[in-house]
């Protein structure tokens, strides 16, 4: 049986993970497509900045939102009077996992992108289908698998997220105490050692657990493409 405590970091870590997903997936989407159908003279940049944060140090990234959304920050003082705070919350802890597991999204889904066959996309446009159109009933459901896939690489990725979290929002109980920081704090206290260990076997069992349904529905996609 879990503690209240480590009940609290479990809880805490899936909705700010849940949460990353859900407002990722939709910027993930329009991004994949654009570098997969779209060549322009400034792409290598926007490849560059994609893949930053996978290269930067976490502490970096959560220092650059301490300065940028904290309370006195560059867009946090706007937001504060918007009555948004985001620093010290685990809505931060949000944004800080959404920035660190972007880029594991978008590459699934841009995967998908490129392997249609565009041919569909040419019938259709000459049966009259709009662009738009073409794009929500051929392409989007299309690129499901690669967007399944890309939500479990981005839903593992923010409940693994400690660095640039613990350095954004803290470490406050019940509010950004998620599963990693909960270890992290637990290995500092006298006979902390056992609910640390829990936390560890737990995360172990989500991250098997998400990589073993992210090879299914690769193996499915591939048999699809297959026949």
């Amino acid at each position: 049986m879990l503690s209240p405590e480590e009940l609290s970091a479990l809880y805490l870590s899936a909705k700010v993970a849940s949460f990353a997903t859900l407002f990722c997936l939709p910027f993930a989407v329009v991004l994949a497509w654009v570098l997969a159908r779209y060549e322009f003279r400034l792409k290598f940049l926007v490849e560059a900045c994609l893949q930053l944060p996978m290269v930067l140090p976490p502490v970096v990234l959560g220092y650059l939102l301490l300065v940028l959304f904290g309370n006195q920050g560059m867009i946090g003082q706007y937001l504060n009077t918007l009555g948004l705070q985001l620093s010290f919350n685990w809505k931060g802890a949000v944004l800080a996992s959404m920035i660190v597991a972007f880029p594991l999204m978008v590459q699934p889904i841009r995967l998908s992108f490129q392997l249609m066959n565009q041919q569909l996309e040419h019938i259709a446009g000459s049966l009259g289908a709009a662009p738009w159109k073409v794009f929500w009933s051929i392409n989007l459901p299309l690129a499901i698998p690669g967007m399944l896939i890309g939500s479990i690489l981005c839903f593992s990725r923010s409940l693994g997220e400690f660095g640039a979290t613990i350095t954004f929002v803290g470490n406050i109980p019940d509010e950004t105490r998620t599963i990693p920081i909960a270890i992290y704090s637990l290995l500092q206290q006298p006979n902390g050692e056992e609910m640390a260990m829990r936390l560890v076997v737990l995360s172990i069992f989500l991250a098997f657990t998400a990589l073993i349904a992210n090879y299914f529905i690769l193996q499915n996609y591939q048999r699809k493409l297959g026949g």
